[in-house]
């Protein structure tokens, strides 16, 4: 026995897997570190000298997390080279780098292991394992396809003002930016985060950014069920029904909200048309592009207020948009409503959702709720900024939006530094980010008493 027992006990015990959510994790952080020291580098900026760490920290974090917030402009300040690594960092963001690897073991004939696959449905928020790769092939397809499109409809206008390889080079980077839902943009030669206010009343380009934010936006599992069943809506996942009409009530509601309270503020001295075309471009934007053709410091009190809710919702699961997502917020509206009518279930379009559906529509919520709250309070007590203002900055950062009143180049050292986890945070994924810091726990055998509370 006493044998045996040292032969049991010489077995090396087997170190513990990370898990998706940590390889994710670790994956964002070392794409925010190699970008960070490449834009570093002296010949990063226009004027060849080292840019300060904590600015090469927040671009890089901005980028990656298809952000859109800055302290320094991307055009005057970062080189082609630099401009470039944002570009790259953008992409990679944008898609997530398991989707990236994928695509390159697939150049190399290489199989993806079990591992991998798992990471890749996690990195995609795919609701099943089999099946991943093909749709990992599509995505890849379906992003050249719709950003070489976007490129070339942009590279028309930017090419009649700056010339034929300047104009190709707008093109691709700001297509790439948009259906990524990252806000960067190469037009601080009009003026300094200025954005594309410049275009505000342009019909091509407005529709054409539209087009691709609402399309990165709309998520990985929706785009295949549109390439599977075309406009037969019925045959759609229950997901992608749930998407297509949050997202139709988000932009329409949004815009008309807009358009009425902006009409004697940031949209003054417009016409009806351009009105309409700067509102739905700034409900677009806000579920969580970071591009605007009005000036967001002068929108009103409500209209921030809109804002600011659009970005805390974003886009939708498995797409580069940011925020709590529509599935969520609408998995609570749907709760809501069947508990006031007493339902003992609760669903949508003939079909019951999961109870841990509600379970983490809540913890999403509140999570990201408490984040922007807790860093718009500490915020405001280091840099005495006005408080909407700074909620608007949190919830663009929490939200990976990059809509900015102005106030980000104003941000002390530490509020900088807040602003980079909340960035870092929304684009993992706060609930999963907490997830993977938290240690793994064997399932409680013994459940507590119930007792009654009062709720409402």
């Amino acid at each position: 026995m006493k044998e045996g027992a040292k032969i049991t006990s010489a077995i090396p015990a087997a170190k513990p897997k990370m898990s998706q959510t940590q390889v994710i994790s670790l994956g964002f952080f070392l794409i925010i570190t190699v970008g960070t020291l490449l834009l570093m580098l002296p010949f990063a900026s226009k004027s060849g000298e080292a840019t300060p760490f904590l600015d090469c920290l927040f671009t890089a974090t901005s980028a990656s997390c298809v952000t859109g917030l800055v302290t320094v402009d991307t055009y005057t300040h970062w080189s082609l080279f630099g401009q470039l690594v944002i570009l790259v960092m953008i992409q990679i963001g944008g898609l997530g780098f398991m989707t990236i690897a994928t695509f390159f073991f697939l150049l190399i004939n290489r199989k993806l292991g079990l591992r991998g696959r798992e990471i890749l449905s996690e990195s995609i928020s795919s609701i099943q394992l089999g099946g991943i790769l093909p749709l990992a092939k599509r995505i890849i397809i379906v992003t050249a396809a719709v950003e070489g499109t976007g490129a070339a409809l942009l590279a028309i206008r930017f090419s009649r003002q700056f010339g034929l390889l300047r104009g190709i080079y707008l093109g691709v980077f700001h297509s790439v930016s948009a259906f990524c839902n990252a806000g960067f943009d190469l037009l601080g030669r009009f003026g300094e985060y200025g954005s594309f206010v410049p275009y505000y009343d342009d019909l091509l380009v407005n529709i054409v950014l539209i087009l691709l934010i609402v399309i990165g936006g709309l998520g990985f599992l929706v785009w295949d069920d549109v390439l599977r069943h075309g406009i037969r809506f019925k045959k759609y996942r229950l997901h992608s029904k749930i998407v297509l009409c949050a997202t139709a009530l988000l932009l329409f509601g949004g815009a008309a909200i807009l358009f009425f309270t902006e009409r004697n503020a940031a949209c003054s001295g417009m016409n009806a048309g351009e009105r309409v075309l700067t509102a739905l471009f700034g409900s677009v934007t806000a579920r969580t592009a970071g591009f605007n053709t009005m000036d967001i410091a002068a929108m009103s009190d409500s209209g921030k207020l809109t804002t600011i809710i659009l970005m805390f919702i974003g886009g939708s699961p498995g797409s580069t948009a940011g925020g709590i997502k529509t599935t969520t917020v609408f998995t609570l509206i749907i709760y809501a409503f069947s508990y006031i009518r007493r339902k003992h279930s609760f669903g949508i379009f003939g079909r019951r959702l999961e109870n841990d559906a509600l379970h983490k529509a809540a913890a999403v919520f509140f999570t990201n709720l408490s984040l922007m709250l807790i860093a718009t309070a500490l915020i405001v007590s280091v840099d005495k900024l006005p408080l909407v203002d700074i909620l608007f900055e949190t919830s663009s950062a929490v939200a990976t939006v990059g809509m900015s009143t102005g106030v980000t180049r104003s941000l002390s050292m530490f509020s900088r530094v807040i602003i980079i986890v909340l960035m870092y945070c929304g684009r993992v994924g706060s609930l999963s980010f907490a997830g993977a810091l938290a240690a793994r726990k064997e399932p409680a055998r013994i459940t507590d008493p119930v007792e009654k509370i009062i709720i409402g």
